[in-house]
């Protein structure tokens, strides 16, 4: 949808990034074990991939680790 409007409105990609806040793209949490697995099919299939983090038990607080 992105690439048809900028297209249609002629937006520079900077703008569109702004305007929409178009964010991070699409998330899939996989076992730390799968990882691997996944990252290769994504990236067979034409995907950019990164990692953004992981999920633990905790006390219901989001803890953010860089």
């Amino acid at each position: 949808v992105f690439d048809w409007l900028q297209e249609q409105g002629r937006i520079e990609e900077s703008e569109l990034l702004r305007t929409f806040n178009c964010g991070i793209g699409m998330v899939i949490a996989v076992r730390p074990d799968d990882a691997s697995t996944a990252r290769e099919s994504l990236e067979a299939a034409g995907e950019q991939v990164f990692e953004i983090g992981s999920v633990a038990t905790g006390t219901g607080r989001v803890l953010i680790q860089r």
